[in-house]
């Protein structure tokens, strides 16, 4: 049956479907010896002979969830320019092939998600306020209380305005600690908004990622999902799986 290029890519667990369209339409997958580079394109996994830079793409591989608790000094992309270590290195063992699901920058760390089903990717990708994202911050100095308001309120990047978000004063001290629950997740996003608060951050780590939270696992380690877990992940196009934001003030510690 024909389906998406896109979507056939994913499922073969290449890349996810948002890098399987960069793929295609940079020229790199054929369909029977024709490039294809037009977006909404369709083949028959089953019967057409797809490559991808020139290799012969294989039938789906039995999905795989990973929660791995990334260090910083490690890369989510899948190929780096500059050869430092990815995260899919610290998955000696694994035989499939996986890919991050979102992105922690270099100099983060924390949970993050690694899957071969493009599906369930976008779904984690586009759950937005029914699958928040928090971190544990540290900032250089402590913010005032009318910044902190308008860190909550949302700020202008690149010319839009983030969504509101959940920030509570979690350790008090010259270098304050935060924790900071976001249900988008642009660019860098918690280290542009601190900054341009004149705090810029000094240590950044993902706690939680909607339900799913792990504090047994230790910096590098990853274990697999449930299917517990996986299907109530999968539920996130019914409805919510953590509740949105609340915007109280919190209560500072002295």
């Amino acid at each position: 049956m024909e389906q998406r290029l896109q979507k056939i890519l994913a499922e073969a667990g290449i890349c996810s479907r948002r890098a399987a369209e960069s793929l295609i339409q940079t020229g790199c997958v054929s369909v029977n010896g024709e490039i294809i580079t037009r977006l909404g394109s369709k083949a028959d996994p089953d019967h057409d002979h797809i490559q991808v830079n020139g290799r012969r793409l294989s039938g789906p591989q039995p999905k795989v969830y990973i929660l791995l608790n990334k260090p910083k000094g490690v890369v989510c992309t899948l190929f780096d320019p500059e050869n430092r270590r990815r995260v899919v290195d610290l998955l000696p063992h694994l035989k499939a092939r996986v890919y991050p699901v979102g992105r922690l920058d270099y100099h983060s760390e924390g949970l993050l998600l690694l899957t071969n089903d493009g599906e369930f990717a976008q779904i984690i990708m586009k759950g937005g306020s029914r699958c928040p994202k928090t971190y544990h911050v540290k900032v250089k100095g402590r913010l005032a209380p009318a910044a902190l308001e308008r860190l909550r309120a949302g700020v202008v990047l690149e010319g839009r305005r983030t969504a509101r978000a959940k920030i509570e004063l979690q350790r008090d001290a010259p270098n304050a600690w935060y924790q900071v629950t976001l249900v988008e997740g642009r660019n860098q996003q918690i280290r542009r908004m601190f900054e341009q608060a004149g705090h810029p951050v000094e240590k950044l780590k993902r706690v939680r990622i909607g339900f799913l939270e792990d504090k047994k696992l230790g910096l590098g380690e990853y274990r697999t999902l449930t299917p517990q877990e996986v299907a109530r992940f999968k539920k996130l196009r019914e409805g919510p799986l953590a509740a949105p934001p609340s915007h109280r003030r919190p209560h500072s510690r002295h």
